[in-house]
């Protein structure tokens, strides 16, 4: 801002790259998170934003002075718990023609935007309202493979770089010592046109490998599971909310949240099959670090058919 109050040139650029990146994925709040390049720390506090609230003079002056002081830009449509219907291809490195083999796909991206030269990330929207986490990131995987993207960024709720600042990793510095801009290289808002077809792919592939007939109910059943991957990610989230798992816990041990939903839902009667379900599908992340998943469900399903020693969740 110049000292007489009037925007300008450069804010006036940023606030315009703000505003096409916001109108390409719209939604109703936002992700910010500003991370230091150096001691790769967040900025403390988290937040949701409205598209009007980012585009305020003072939001916009705010982030561009903590870009100034070595702070990354980040963002990603925000519905707290669940995808928002967007995922992130972090396309660093890809094939030149990979937007071209996208768009011939039907995978078109709705928003690019290039963090460097030569590296891209776009954002691909495949549902008009939330999505499980589980099939999300299975969706985000699937596009990764397909196009050569990277696979550590792929997942539910990844951000993306937000258009108007600079990228201030040292690595990309010009040989003037000059940041790169975050640039946007396409912007159409619109659901991806074969996004159907990627769901169903993603629902394959998650799909739940059921444990082996020891971890069967009392009953001696161990008929599969009759419920769905929506439902059974459903039941999970009905339990967090229930016990206000998010505002109780900042950094919840999801190890012992999977206890206390398997515990839960036995005492409602639910057969382990289905039980399994819930956990494999809804958990966050999961499977998580768990080197034997099935094992994990199986440990986890035993210990839930024992009384807890402490009081109720």
């Amino acid at each position: 801002m110049h000292a007489a109050g009037m925007p300008d040139h450069g804010f006036l650029l940023t606030a315009e790259a703000i505003r096409r990146h916001l109108t390409a994925m719209p939604h109703d709040l936002y992700l910010i998170r500003l991370i230091h390049n150096q001691t790769r720390r967040p900025l403390p506090g988290r937040r949701p934003w409205s598209a009007t609230q980012l585009l305020t003079p003072a939001t916009v002056a705010f982030l561009r002075a903590h870009n100034r002081e070595g702070y990354d830009i980040y963002i990603r449509p925000d519905s707290w718990d669940q995808n928002a219907g967007y995922v992130l291809v972090d396309l660093d490195g890809a094939a030149i023609d990979v937007l071209y083999r996208m768009r011939r796909n039907g995978h078109d991206p709705c928003l690019v935007v290039q963090t460097s030269p030569g590296h891209l990330q776009a954002w691909i929207q495949v549902r008009r309202g939330a999505l499980e986490p589980c099939l999300a990131t299975a969706v985000a995987r699937l596009l990764a493979c397909q196009y050569g993207a990277d696979l550590a960024s792929a997942d539910w709720r990844h951000l993306g770089r937000l258009a108007g600042f600079t990228n201030r990793k040292p690595s990309h510095r010009d040989r003037f010592g000059r940041p790169p801009w975050v640039r946007i290289v396409h912007a159409r808002a619109g659901l991806a046109p074969n996004a159907d077809a990627l769901l169903q792919s993603a629902c394959g592939w998650i799909r739940p490998a059921w444990p082996a007939a020891d971890t069967s109910d009392p009953t001696g059943s161990t008929a599969p599971a009759s419920i769905t991957a929506a439902d059974a990610a459903a039941t999970y989230r009905d339990c967090l909310r229930r016990w206000r798992i998010a505002e109780r816990f900042g950094s919840p041990d999801w190890s012992i949240v999977d206890l206390w939903v398997a515990r839960h839902l036995l005492r409602r009667g639910l057969p382990v099959t289905e039980i399994t379900a819930v956990l494999q599908l809804g958990s966050p992340q999961f499977p998580r670090r768990h080197g034997n998943p099935n094992d994990y469900l199986r440990r986890t399903l035993a210990r839930a058919a024992f009384p807890p020693t402490g009081g109720p969740v």
